[in-house]
C-alpha cells in the first residue's frame, strides 16, 4: 500500500495515545479539520491523528483496517467511493474497530430527496474550489517566507521581492498572495552580505523595490514614532538612506532583476505591474488587481 509509511507497526503500550486513522480518498484536509475541531473539546488528553490520503483500493482499505485493529485505534473515513466505503464499514464490524462514516449517511440520506444519485469523485469539492485552495496554499506560503525566512524554500516562490526596510515588500507580498501568487520578500542591508540562495533562484521572478529617499524617510521616522524611539539614527539618516537604496539598486542590475518603482503608488498598481511583467515571461495568469 503507498501508505503505509503512515501507519505505526508496533502494537500500543498502555500509556500510548489513543489514535485515529483518517481515510480519504482524496487529500483528507476535511477529515482532519472535524477530527481535531472534536479534539479541541478534549483538552487533557493525548490524540495522534494520523491521515492516509488518496485510498483508492479495497487492499489499502485491509490493511489499514489491520493495522487499526493492532493499535487499537479509532478509524474516521470521508470516502465517496461505496465500495471502499463499504469495505471498511464491513471490516470494522469483523475485526470490531470503532468507525465513524463521515460520508456514507450524509449520501444516502440526499439522494433520494434530490433525486440524484452521488459522483463518487475523490477530491471533487478541491476541484470545484481550486482557485480558494491555490490562494490560501499562497497566503500560507507568504506569511512564512516574510522578511527573509525559510531561504530553504525560497525556491518554490512564484515571485520574489526584494528592498530596503520599510519599502513596502510586506503589504506588496501579501496583496500578491491574496491573489494566488506564492511571495518570498527578503531584505537587502549593505552591512549584510546579500544571501547566497538568492543568486540561486531564477532572476525572471525576483523583483527589486526602489521608492524616492524622501518618502523611504518619511516611512522610517513615522515607525520610530509609532514606537517610540523618535531620534537620529542611521535608520533615518538621509544619507544612509541613499546609500541603501543605492546598494539594491547595483544588485538588482548586477543580477538583471526588474526595478519596480514604489514611490507614491498604491499597493494595486506595483502588484499589477509586476503580475504583467509574470505574464510576459512565463504566461502565467492569475487574478488581476
Amino acid at each position: 500500500m503507498d501508505d503505509s509509511s503512515h501507519l505505526p507497526s508496533q502494537p500500543p503500550e498502555k500509556q500510548d495515545p489513543h489514535i485515529i486513522y483518517i481515510l480519504s480518498g482524496g487529500s483528507g484536509a476535511s477529515g482532519e479539520q472535524l477530527v481535531h475541531t472534536v479534539l479541541a473539546q478534549f483538552p487533557n488528553s493525548h490524540v495522534r491523528v494520523t491521515t492516509v490520503p488518496h485510498v483508492r483500493s479495497i487492499d489499502q482499505v485491509e490493511e489499514i483496517m489491520r493495522h487499526a485493529q493492532a493499535r487499537r485505534a479509532t478509524v474516521v473515513h470521508t470516502l465517496v467511493d461505496s465500495r471502499l466505503r463499504n469495505e471498511v464499514i464491513s471490516l470494522a464490524a469483523r475485526l470490531k474497530v470503532p468507525a465513524l462514516d463521515l460520508m456514507g449517511e450524509l449520501i444516502g440520506h440526499l439522494e433520494p430527496i434530490l433525486g440524484e444519485s452521488a459522483r463518487e469523485e475523490p477530491g471533487l469539492y478541491r476541484k470545484l474550489n481550486q482557485a480558494y485552495f491555490e490562494r490560501v496554499v499562497a497566503i500560507e506560503y507568504t506569511m512564512s517566507h516574510d522578511d527573509g525566512q525559510r531561504p530553504d524554500t525560497w525556491e518554490q516562490a512564484d515571485i520574489v521581492l526584494v528592498g530596503v526596510s520599510r519599502v513596502g515588500k510586506t503589504p506588496l507580498s501579501l496583496y500578491l498572495s491574496v491573489l494566488g501568487w506564492k511571495v518570498a520578500n527578503i531584505p537587502l542591508v549593505p552591512q549584510l552580505a546579500v544571501p547566497e540562495t538568492l543568486s540561486r533562484l531564477d532572476w525572471k521572478r525576483v523583483f527589486g523595490l526602489k521608492i524616492a529617499p524622501a518618502q523611504l524617510l518619511a516611512f522610517r521616522q513615522e515607525r520610530q514614532r509609532r514606537l517610540g524611539t523618535s531620534g537620529p539614527s542611521d535608520y533615518t539618516n538621509p544619507q544612509m538612506l541613499y546609500e541603501e537604496l543605492e546598494f539594491v539598486e547595483k544588485i538588482c542590475r548586477q543580477a538583471g532583476y526588474t526595478l519596480i518603482d514604489v514611490t507614491d503608488k498604491p499597493i494595486e498598481t506595483s502588484a499589477d505591474e509586476i503580475m504583467r511583467w509574470m505574464e510576459r515571461r512565463f504566461g502565467t495568469q492569475r487574478r488581476r488587481a
